[in-house]
């Protein structure tokens, strides 16, 4: 029997897929109605209108599926009622960059992620190689733009 893959992720990103899943159940009536009416249009074969509703449904169908999927997989986990020494899913963790700059990421998963807004998935190259690491631990990272080192200067559970 094949194991099921467990997603993490926090409860933010939770609401973010319920809230899209019931954004794109509203829509599948709405794209099976505009079938409906290009099909009413006759010729099917050069019918653009109806070529495009039928793509569109297909689209849905297939998002609809993907987050029914990932909502089904999901383990919510609740940075607040973690605690530890440890860089985990969840952790807020402050760093300091080579130029003693400080930087703060939250390590969540990828529905949630945005690294602009301060959250990285806990699989991207930074994520993978903060997870498990200390305060004062060194870390390396790979990046398209090249090796980045950081020191671990604080971890917290908010």
């Amino acid at each position: 029997m094949a194991t099921v893959e467990k997603l993490p992720m926090l409860a933010v990103g939770h609401k973010m897929l319920e809230d899209e899943l019931s954004r794109l159940k509203l829509e599948r009536p709405q794209v099976i109605d505009a079938i409906e009416e290009a099909r009413a249009h006759g010729d099917l074969s050069e019918n653009a209108e109806y070529h495009a509703a039928k793509e569109r449904q297909g689209q849905i169908e297939a998002m609809i599926a993907d987050i029914e999927d990932r909502l089904s997989r999901a383990l919510v986990i609740d940075p607040t009622e973690l605690s530890g020494d440890k860089v985990v899913f969840g952790a807020t963790v402050h760093l300091l960059d080579e130029d003693d700059k400080p930087v703060t990421y939250q390590i969540v998963g990828q529905t949630e992620a945005d690294a602009k807004s301060g959250r990285i998935s806990y699989n991207s190259p930074l994520g993978r190689a903060l997870i498990g690491r200390k305060v004062d631990d060194e870390v390396e990272v790979t990046v398209p733009s090249g090796d980045r080192y950081y020191v671990v200067s604080k971890i917290e559970f908010i």
